[in-house]
């Protein structure tokens, strides 16, 4: 009898904690799947070429541009697949130009990477890195370059940032 009391016993318990599962199991269900996109660090990178332009007296505003985010995730993706590049040509062949253009793009692109080899980059590693280079510093200060596209990836040990920017002819 102790058994058919204990059995009895873990029924009403199961049966109590189905309400509970229910509601946390559909909670989980309901809840919106996370994107890998970026989005906050690429929208961060664009805020923070806006601010660059500024501080060197562009007047413009920074528009990003869904053919330039494009080019920028192909050589993002690129980058972090093919250990041997380290910037701005492809492992085809293709220059930030041709890449842009495939895109759709009509206008002159410029583009700016940054490698960080571990899991995770933030948006003040990347200007470090753009900071402090000559040539990457004239292409984000340059106020002709009012469209942007910005694309980030990354794997367990290295992660990739793309800025495509653009003068749109």
């Amino acid at each position: 009898m102790s058994t058919t009391v204990k059995i009895s016993d873990a029924a009403r318990s199961c049966a109590r904690a189905l309400p509970v599962l229910a509601v946390v199991g559909g909670a989980v269900i309901a809840m919106p799947s996370a994107h890998a996109d970026n989005k906050r660090l690429n929208d961060g990178v664009v805020a923070n070429v806006y601010t660059i332009q500024h501080q060197h007296g562009c007047t413009n505003n920074v528009v990003i541009n869904p053919q330039l985010r494009l080019a920028a995730e192909w050589q993002a993706n690129d980058v972090l697949n093919n250990r041997a590049l380290d910037g701005d040509i492809g492992s085809d062949g293709t220059s930030v130009q041709d890449r842009a253009n495939n895109a759709g793009y009509k206008g002159i692109a410029s583009e700016t990477v940054a490698i960080n080899p571990a899991l995770a980059i933030n948006g003040v590693e990347i200007m470090n890195q753009w900071y402090y280079r000559p040539d990457y510093m004239a292409i984000m200060s340059n106020c002709a370059n009012i469209q942007m596209g910005v694309w980030s990836v990354n794997s367990l040990d290295r992660s990739v940032v793309v800025a495509v920017y653009g003068q749109p002819s």
